[in-house]
Protein backbone atom coordinates (compact mmCIF):
# COMPACT_ATOMS: atom_id res chain seq x y z
CA UNK A 1 0.00 0.00 0.00
CA UNK A 2 2.69 2.36 1.16
CA UNK A 3 4.12 1.69 -2.72
CA UNK A 4 0.64 2.50 -4.30
CA UNK A 5 -0.14 5.80 -2.26
CA UNK A 6 3.91 6.72 -3.45
CA UNK A 7 3.16 6.31 -7.17
CA UNK A 8 -0.38 7.62 -6.93
CA UNK A 9 1.04 11.36 -4.81
CA UNK A 10 3.28 11.56 -8.07
CA UNK A 11 0.36 10.95 -10.79
CA UNK A 12 -1.12 14.13 -8.56
CA UNK A 13 1.71 15.64 -8.77
CA UNK A 14 1.83 15.47 -12.59
CA UNK A 15 -1.27 15.91 -13.09
CA UNK A 16 -1.23 19.44 -11.01
CA UNK A 17 1.21 20.57 -14.16
CA UNK A 18 -1.51 20.89 -16.66
CA UNK A 19 -3.69 23.35 -14.39
CA UNK A 20 -5.38 25.54 -16.96
CA UNK A 21 -4.84 23.57 -19.91
CA UNK A 22 -6.78 20.89 -20.50
CA UNK A 23 -10.54 21.98 -19.39
CA UNK A 24 -13.14 20.71 -19.59
CA UNK A 25 -11.57 17.52 -19.26
CA UNK A 26 -9.87 16.89 -15.77
CA UNK A 27 -6.24 16.89 -15.11
CA UNK A 28 -4.56 13.34 -14.85
CA UNK A 29 -1.18 12.22 -14.07
CA UNK A 30 -0.40 8.35 -14.63
CA UNK A 31 3.02 6.50 -13.93
CA UNK A 32 4.05 2.80 -15.20
CA UNK A 33 6.42 0.86 -12.58
CA UNK A 34 8.54 -2.29 -13.20
CA UNK A 35 10.58 -4.17 -10.96
CA UNK A 36 10.16 -1.26 -8.17
CA UNK A 37 11.70 1.33 -10.86
CA UNK A 38 9.65 3.94 -12.64
CA UNK A 39 10.04 3.01 -16.13
CA UNK A 40 7.45 6.01 -17.56
CA UNK A 41 5.69 8.83 -16.40
CA UNK A 42 2.78 10.90 -18.33
CA UNK A 43 -0.43 13.52 -17.79
CA UNK A 44 -2.57 15.11 -20.19
CA UNK A 45 -1.21 18.15 -21.16
CA UNK A 46 -3.84 20.03 -22.85
CA UNK A 47 -7.51 19.43 -24.61
CA UNK A 48 -8.15 17.41 -27.03
CA UNK A 49 -4.58 15.78 -27.12
CA UNK A 50 -3.52 12.15 -25.79
CA UNK A 51 -4.42 11.33 -22.20
CA UNK A 52 -1.75 10.47 -19.31
CA UNK A 53 -1.97 7.00 -20.28
CA UNK A 54 -0.98 7.20 -23.30
CA UNK A 55 1.96 9.57 -22.78
CA UNK A 56 3.20 7.41 -20.25
CA UNK A 57 3.13 4.22 -22.25
CA UNK A 58 4.83 6.15 -25.17
CA UNK A 59 8.00 7.08 -22.47
CA UNK A 60 8.71 3.53 -21.92
CA UNK A 61 11.81 2.96 -23.60
CA UNK A 62 11.51 -0.92 -23.55
CA UNK A 63 7.99 -1.76 -24.37
CA UNK A 64 8.96 -5.15 -23.12
CA UNK A 65 8.51 -4.18 -19.77
CA UNK A 66 4.99 -3.15 -19.82
CA UNK A 67 4.17 -6.17 -19.92
CA UNK A 68 5.40 -6.80 -16.55
CA UNK A 69 4.48 -3.21 -15.59
CA UNK A 70 1.76 -1.48 -12.90
CA UNK A 71 0.46 1.11 -14.31
CA UNK A 72 -0.55 4.08 -11.69
CA UNK A 73 -3.65 6.81 -12.90
CA UNK A 74 -5.27 9.48 -11.05
CA UNK A 75 -8.72 9.00 -12.90
CA UNK A 76 -9.96 5.81 -14.14
CA UNK A 77 -9.00 5.08 -18.20
CA UNK A 78 -11.34 6.54 -20.31
CA UNK A 79 -13.90 3.68 -22.08
CA UNK A 80 -15.14 6.03 -25.05
CA UNK A 81 -13.87 7.03 -28.30
CA UNK A 82 -13.68 11.35 -27.79
CA UNK A 83 -11.41 13.60 -29.03
CA UNK A 84 -8.62 10.20 -28.27
CA UNK A 85 -8.91 6.50 -28.64
CA UNK A 86 -10.42 4.78 -25.48
CA UNK A 87 -7.30 4.41 -22.76
CA UNK A 88 -8.71 1.50 -21.42
CA UNK A 89 -8.46 -0.18 -24.64
CA UNK A 90 -4.32 0.52 -25.01
CA UNK A 91 -3.60 -0.46 -21.97
CA UNK A 92 -5.06 -3.65 -23.00
CA UNK A 93 -3.35 -4.08 -26.22
CA UNK A 94 0.10 -3.82 -24.27
CA UNK A 95 -0.48 -6.28 -22.07
CA UNK A 96 -0.07 -4.07 -19.06
CA UNK A 97 -0.94 -6.87 -16.24
CA UNK A 98 -2.22 -4.59 -13.14
CA UNK A 99 -3.16 -1.13 -12.75
CA UNK A 100 -3.58 1.00 -9.84
CA UNK A 101 -6.62 3.79 -10.40
CA UNK A 102 -7.31 6.91 -7.34
CA UNK A 103 -10.71 7.07 -8.13
CA UNK A 104 -13.34 6.50 -10.42
CA UNK A 105 -14.45 8.85 -13.57
CA UNK A 106 -17.96 10.67 -12.47
CA UNK A 107 -18.51 10.88 -16.22
CA UNK A 108 -21.54 8.75 -17.13
CA UNK A 109 -19.93 7.97 -20.16
CA UNK A 110 -16.94 6.03 -17.98
CA UNK A 111 -18.54 5.80 -14.72
CA UNK A 112 -16.83 2.14 -13.82
CA UNK A 113 -16.76 1.16 -17.42
CA UNK A 114 -13.05 1.70 -17.86
CA UNK A 115 -12.22 -0.54 -15.13
CA UNK A 116 -14.80 -2.91 -16.65
CA UNK A 117 -12.72 -3.48 -19.90
CA UNK A 118 -9.84 -4.03 -18.04
CA UNK A 119 -11.01 -6.73 -15.67
CA UNK A 120 -12.69 -8.40 -18.48
CA UNK A 121 -9.57 -8.71 -20.11
CA UNK A 122 -7.97 -10.00 -17.06
CA UNK A 123 -6.40 -7.19 -15.91
CA UNK A 124 -6.08 -6.99 -12.03
CA UNK A 125 -7.43 -3.14 -11.05
CA UNK A 126 -7.03 -1.81 -7.47
CA UNK A 127 -9.54 1.28 -6.94
CA UNK A 128 -9.45 3.72 -4.71
CA UNK A 129 -5.70 4.96 -3.63
CA UNK A 130 -6.08 8.53 -1.84
CA UNK A 131 -9.26 9.00 -3.36
CA UNK A 132 -10.30 12.04 -1.37
CA UNK A 133 -6.68 14.16 -3.45
CA UNK A 134 -7.60 12.66 -6.52
CA UNK A 135 -11.22 13.71 -5.97
CA UNK A 136 -9.89 17.18 -4.50
CA UNK A 137 -7.50 17.85 -7.50
CA UNK A 138 -10.73 17.79 -10.29
CA UNK A 139 -13.21 19.13 -7.59
CA UNK A 140 -14.60 21.16 -11.18
CA UNK A 141 -15.15 18.02 -12.90
CA UNK A 142 -16.96 16.18 -10.39
CA UNK A 143 -19.07 18.73 -9.03
CA UNK A 144 -20.18 19.16 -13.05
CA UNK A 145 -20.48 15.61 -13.65
CA UNK A 146 -22.38 14.80 -10.28
CA UNK A 147 -24.67 17.71 -9.18
CA UNK A 148 -25.00 18.91 -13.01
CA UNK A 149 -24.22 22.64 -12.36
CA UNK A 150 -20.21 24.26 -12.63
CA UNK A 151 -18.41 24.62 -9.54
CA UNK A 152 -18.54 28.08 -8.12
CA UNK A 153 -16.03 30.24 -6.87
CA UNK A 154 -16.08 33.53 -5.48
CA UNK A 155 -13.32 35.81 -4.54
CA UNK A 156 -13.20 39.39 -3.37
CA UNK A 157 -10.67 41.70 -2.41
CA UNK A 158 -11.13 44.38 0.67
CA UNK A 159 -10.09 46.89 2.64
CA UNK A 160 -9.44 46.15 6.47
CA UNK A 161 -12.32 47.96 7.29
CA UNK A 162 -14.72 45.90 5.24
CA UNK A 163 -15.09 48.15 1.61
CA UNK A 164 -14.05 46.50 -1.65
CA UNK A 165 -14.63 50.22 -3.08
CA UNK A 166 -14.77 53.72 -2.89
CA UNK A 167 -17.97 55.16 -3.55
CA UNK A 168 -18.29 55.83 -7.09
CA UNK A 169 -20.78 56.39 -10.12
CA UNK A 170 -19.22 55.27 -13.75
CA UNK A 171 -15.97 54.64 -15.81
CA UNK A 172 -14.32 57.54 -15.85
CA UNK A 173 -13.42 57.12 -11.87
CA UNK A 174 -10.32 54.92 -11.08
CA UNK A 175 -11.37 51.88 -8.79
CA UNK A 176 -9.87 51.19 -5.77
CA UNK A 177 -6.75 49.80 -5.28
CA UNK A 178 -6.37 46.68 -2.93
CA UNK A 179 -4.33 44.24 -4.48
CA UNK A 180 -0.48 44.07 -4.56
CA UNK A 181 1.90 42.97 -7.05
CA UNK A 182 1.09 39.10 -5.75
CA UNK A 183 -2.06 38.66 -5.26
CA UNK A 184 -3.26 40.30 -8.90
CA UNK A 185 -0.82 37.19 -10.27
CA UNK A 186 -3.21 34.78 -8.22
CA UNK A 187 -6.53 36.62 -9.27
CA UNK A 188 -5.60 36.05 -12.49
CA UNK A 189 -4.12 31.94 -11.65
CA UNK A 190 -7.63 32.22 -10.86
CA UNK A 191 -8.74 32.95 -13.87
CA UNK A 192 -7.05 30.96 -15.94
CA UNK A 193 -7.75 28.01 -13.56
CA UNK A 194 -11.50 28.38 -14.69
CA UNK A 195 -13.52 28.03 -17.53
CA UNK A 196 -15.42 31.28 -16.84
CA UNK A 197 -15.43 34.27 -15.00
CA UNK A 198 -18.71 35.99 -14.05
CA UNK A 199 -19.82 39.85 -12.98
CA UNK A 200 -22.52 41.74 -12.70
CA UNK A 201 -23.44 45.34 -14.70
CA UNK A 202 -22.47 47.74 -12.28
CA UNK A 203 -19.13 46.18 -12.28
CA UNK A 204 -19.06 46.15 -16.07
CA UNK A 205 -20.31 49.80 -15.61
CA UNK A 206 -17.93 50.88 -13.23
CA UNK A 207 -14.35 49.35 -14.54
CA UNK A 208 -14.85 48.44 -18.13
CA UNK A 209 -13.10 45.62 -17.45
CA UNK A 210 -11.37 42.76 -20.02
CA UNK A 211 -11.79 39.86 -18.13
CA UNK A 212 -8.74 38.45 -19.11
CA UNK A 213 -5.62 36.43 -18.28
CA UNK A 214 -2.73 38.62 -18.43
CA UNK A 215 -0.41 38.27 -15.40
CA UNK A 216 -0.39 34.30 -15.60
CA UNK A 217 0.18 31.61 -18.44
CA UNK A 218 -3.00 30.31 -19.41
CA UNK A 219 -6.47 30.46 -21.50
CA UNK A 220 -8.85 33.48 -20.59
CA UNK A 221 -12.09 32.36 -19.67
CA UNK A 222 -15.48 32.53 -21.19
CA UNK A 223 -16.78 35.83 -19.91
CA UNK A 224 -20.26 36.21 -18.35
CA UNK A 225 -22.25 39.24 -17.34
CA UNK A 226 -25.71 39.47 -16.18
CA UNK A 227 -27.14 42.47 -17.30
CA UNK A 228 -30.64 42.14 -16.89
CA UNK A 229 -31.69 45.83 -18.37
CA UNK A 230 -29.22 45.73 -21.12
CA UNK A 231 -27.41 48.69 -19.94
CA UNK A 232 -23.73 47.90 -21.10
CA UNK A 233 -22.58 49.85 -23.74
CA UNK A 234 -21.67 47.87 -27.46
CA UNK A 235 -18.22 50.01 -27.07
CA UNK A 236 -17.19 48.70 -23.70
CA UNK A 237 -14.05 45.96 -23.79
CA UNK A 238 -16.83 43.11 -22.47
CA UNK A 239 -18.84 43.19 -25.82
CA UNK A 240 -15.62 43.47 -28.23
CA UNK A 241 -15.77 39.76 -29.62
CA UNK A 242 -12.14 38.98 -28.14
CA UNK A 243 -13.23 35.86 -25.96
CA UNK A 244 -16.48 34.36 -26.13
CA UNK A 245 -18.63 36.35 -23.87
CA UNK A 246 -22.79 35.67 -22.56
CA UNK A 247 -24.46 38.00 -20.85
CA UNK A 248 -27.84 36.94 -19.22
CA UNK A 249 -30.80 39.38 -19.64
CA UNK A 250 -34.41 39.91 -19.86
CA UNK A 251 -34.30 42.39 -22.90
CA UNK A 252 -34.58 40.55 -26.61
CA UNK A 253 -30.99 41.52 -28.28
CA UNK A 254 -29.13 40.44 -31.41
CA UNK A 255 -26.23 37.61 -30.77
CA UNK A 256 -22.68 39.52 -32.08
CA UNK A 257 -19.51 38.16 -33.00
CA UNK A 258 -18.68 35.49 -30.29
CA UNK A 259 -21.14 37.62 -27.84
CA UNK A 260 -24.34 35.47 -27.27
CA UNK A 261 -27.42 36.95 -25.39
CA UNK A 262 -29.47 34.37 -22.73
CA UNK A 263 -32.91 35.66 -22.11
CA UNK A 264 -33.87 34.60 -18.99
CA UNK A 265 -36.87 34.94 -16.19
CA UNK A 266 -35.44 36.86 -13.71
CA UNK A 267 -37.41 35.53 -10.90
CA UNK A 268 -36.28 33.96 -7.52
CA UNK A 269 -34.47 30.89 -9.20
CA UNK A 270 -32.42 33.61 -11.58
CA UNK A 271 -29.37 32.04 -10.21
CA UNK A 272 -29.86 28.47 -10.51
CA UNK A 273 -30.99 28.89 -13.93
CA UNK A 274 -28.23 30.82 -15.05
CA UNK A 275 -25.76 27.79 -13.28
CA UNK A 276 -28.42 25.30 -15.57
CA UNK A 277 -27.12 27.53 -18.54
CA UNK A 278 -23.90 27.28 -18.04
CA UNK A 279 -23.91 23.70 -17.35
CA UNK A 280 -25.78 23.17 -20.54
CA UNK A 281 -22.61 25.34 -22.31
CA UNK A 282 -20.43 22.44 -20.71
CA UNK A 283 -18.77 25.28 -18.53
CA UNK A 284 -17.45 23.34 -15.48
CA UNK A 285 -16.65 26.01 -13.34
CA UNK A 286 -17.27 30.02 -12.96
CA UNK A 287 -15.46 32.63 -11.05
CA UNK A 288 -17.43 35.57 -9.59
CA UNK A 289 -15.48 38.67 -9.35
CA UNK A 290 -18.04 40.79 -8.56
CA UNK A 291 -19.88 43.18 -7.68
CA UNK A 292 -21.14 43.03 -4.26
CA UNK A 293 -24.57 43.16 -5.24
CA UNK A 294 -23.90 39.17 -7.36
CA UNK A 295 -21.39 38.09 -4.97
CA UNK A 296 -24.03 38.62 -1.75
CA UNK A 297 -26.61 36.92 -4.15
CA UNK A 298 -24.75 33.88 -4.54
CA UNK A 299 -23.50 33.95 -0.66
CA UNK A 300 -27.54 34.32 0.86
CA UNK A 301 -28.66 31.51 -1.88
CA UNK A 302 -25.20 29.30 -0.62
CA UNK A 303 -24.82 28.94 -4.88
CA UNK A 304 -21.21 28.89 -4.00
CA UNK A 305 -18.41 26.12 -3.37
CA UNK A 306 -15.00 28.54 -2.27
CA UNK A 307 -14.36 31.52 -1.79
CA UNK A 308 -10.92 33.38 -1.96
CA UNK A 309 -10.72 37.01 0.16
CA UNK A 310 -8.31 39.30 -0.05
CA UNK A 311 -7.77 41.57 2.90
CA UNK A 312 -5.28 44.92 2.72
CA UNK A 313 -4.28 46.90 5.72
CA UNK A 314 -5.74 50.05 3.96
CA UNK A 315 -8.85 51.54 5.67
CA UNK A 316 -10.76 53.90 3.93
CA UNK A 317 -14.13 54.74 6.41
CA UNK A 318 -16.32 55.14 3.72
CA UNK A 319 -16.92 52.92 0.38
CA UNK A 320 -18.88 49.77 -0.68
CA UNK A 321 -19.49 47.58 1.41
CA UNK A 322 -17.42 44.23 1.23
CA UNK A 323 -19.72 40.91 1.42
CA UNK A 324 -19.41 38.95 4.87
CA UNK A 325 -19.00 35.20 5.02
CA UNK A 326 -20.13 33.89 8.65
CA UNK A 327 -17.51 30.70 7.68
CA UNK A 328 -14.24 30.13 9.63
CA UNK A 329 -11.26 30.21 6.95
CA UNK A 330 -10.08 26.70 5.86
CA UNK A 331 -6.58 28.47 5.43
CA UNK A 332 -5.21 31.81 5.86
CA UNK A 333 -1.85 33.13 4.12
CA UNK A 334 -0.06 36.43 4.02
CA UNK A 335 1.56 37.90 0.72
CA UNK A 336 3.62 41.00 2.04
CA UNK A 337 0.96 42.11 4.31
CA UNK A 338 -1.99 41.37 2.68
CA UNK A 339 -4.07 38.41 4.36
CA UNK A 340 -5.61 35.64 1.79
CA UNK A 341 -8.65 33.62 2.93
CA UNK A 342 -9.58 30.42 2.02
CA UNK A 343 -13.28 29.29 2.39
CA UNK A 344 -15.31 26.21 1.61
CA UNK A 345 -18.76 25.72 1.74
CA UNK A 346 -19.73 23.38 4.55
CA UNK A 347 -22.91 22.38 2.17
CA UNK A 348 -20.38 21.19 -0.68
Amino acid sequence: MNDEIKYISRCLQLAQLAGGHVSPNPMVGAVLVCDNTVIGEGFHQHFGEDHAEPNAINSVKDPELLKRATLYVSLEPCSYYGKTPPCADLIVSKKIPRVVIGTLDPNPKVAGKGVEILRRAGVEVIVGVLEDECRELNKRFFIFQEQKRPYVLIKWAQTQDGFIDRIRTDASEPPLLISNNITKLLTHKMRSENQAILVGANTVLLDNPSLTVRNWSGKSPVRIAIDRQGRIPATFNLLDGSIPTIVFTEKEQVNRHRVEFVKINFDADCLKTILHEIFLRNIHSVLIEGGASILNSFIEAGLWDEANIEVSPQQISVGVKAPVLLLQPVSHTIFEGHDWLYFKNKTE
